[in-house]
């Protein structure tokens, strides 16, 4: 339970996890997204175990997140209470769009090894004065960015992240080749365990 009511939390396990990632969806869609799905099927395949976070406004019905400051406190809640369960290995937090920014504003409040950002949306469609790239940079951790070419949320600089990845054909949605996403994340994920 969350000041802003309860989250639902869906969990993938591995024996003897090597690493906990969880993740979660953007403002407009949920945790059985595409590239959430392919994220998940690689972390598995690399020994981690994943947490799937349908965030407490979402399960409430609200359409939107609400304040920065209310989403993150929400989250910090569900991460810690994860953590519980898996206090012994390294946390990688991750999501989608807005999933991403809250990600990237929690990081080192949670702990994060690292953060995977999928979509990050820079800024409003056709709104570039808008930039949200200091959450990218705030982070405080290593962060993967990886974004379709075509995003009309923006392209981040790639010097604001440790690692960006343009896939070319893709829009903010990543569902034209998912798995490609999820081999990049895979890749990220081997270099934290190693």
């Amino acid at each position: 339970m969350t000041p802003r009511g309860r989250a639902l939390v869906e969990v993938d396990e591995v024996e003897r996890a090597r690493m906990l990632l969880v993740l979660t969806h953007g403002s407009a869609g949920g945790v059985d997204a595409p590239d959430l799905l392919a994220v998940r099927d690689a972390a598995l395949g690399v020994g981690a175990s994943v947490a799937r976070v349908t965030q407490a406004f979402r399960v409430a019905g609200a359409r939107a997140p609400g304040s920065p400051a209310r989403q993150d406190e929400a989250w910090q809640i569900v991460v810690d209470e994860l953590r519980k369960r898996w206090p012994d290995v390294p946390l990688v937090q991750g999501g989608r769009s807005n999933g991403a920014r809250v990600a990237c504003r929690t990081a080192k409040a949670v702990g994060a090894a690292s953060v995977v950002a999928l979509a990050f949306p820079l800024h409003p469609p056709g709104r570039p004065e808008r930039s949200r790239a200091d959450e990218l940079r705030g982070a405080g951790v290593e962060v993967l960015v990886v974004s379709g070419d075509r995003d009309p949320f923006g392209l981040p600089d790639p010097a604001d992240a440790t690692r960006m990845v343009v896939l070319p054909g893709e829009g903010h949605d990543l569902k034209k080749n998912p798995a490609r996403v999820g081999e990049v994340v895979a890749d990220w994920l081997q270099r934290h365990l190693s």
